[in-house]
């Protein structure tokens, strides 16, 4: 899973990130919406809460990389909750890039490769765990 190097860099990067984090929402959703327009529709118009629940998602995900065991029910929730607003596995591709270059933006120099990779394979968990929550719960509709 996750090396305790990798979850230290993430650590460490977000504590930076933390400071800046409604100029890092902007920049994510900026981003977002401009590399995949298709998913406007599915956030409101106005995103100053959405903007609110990104960052405390990430704050919350980021304090519970190194207990798994806990973090993962509520993520396969946050991903159960994503599929009924519209979200498609396709979706996830999107949201990594726009993550990964609003780290970029915010930290700089500070985002070094190793520091990118950590954020990459953190991701690649969180998706892969919110993709399996939305399949479970689309499988649990299907049998009622």
């Amino acid at each position: 899973m996750l090396t305790r190097k990798e979850v230290a860099l993430v650590r460490s990067s977000f504590s930076k990130v933390t400071p800046i984090k409604d100029k890092a929402a902007d920049l994510f959703y900026e981003r977002l919406f401009e590399i995949a327009p298709q998913v406007r529709s599915m956030f409101p118009g106005d995103l100053a809460e959405q903007k609110r629940k990104l960052m405390a998602m990430i704050a919350s995900a980021v304090a519970g990389l190194e207990d798994l065991d806990a973090l993962v029910p509520a993520v396969k929730a946050l991903g159960a909750r994503h599929a009924v607003y519209g979200a498609r596995p396709e979706h996830y591709q999107p949201v990594a890039e726009a993550l990964l270059w609003t780290l970029d933006k915010g930290l700089g120099e500070a985002f070094r490769p190793d520091v990118k990779d950590a954020w990459t394979k953190v991701y690649g968990v969180l998706a892969a765990t919110m993709q399996a929550g939305a399949a479970e719960a689309s499988g649990a509709q299907a049998a009622e």
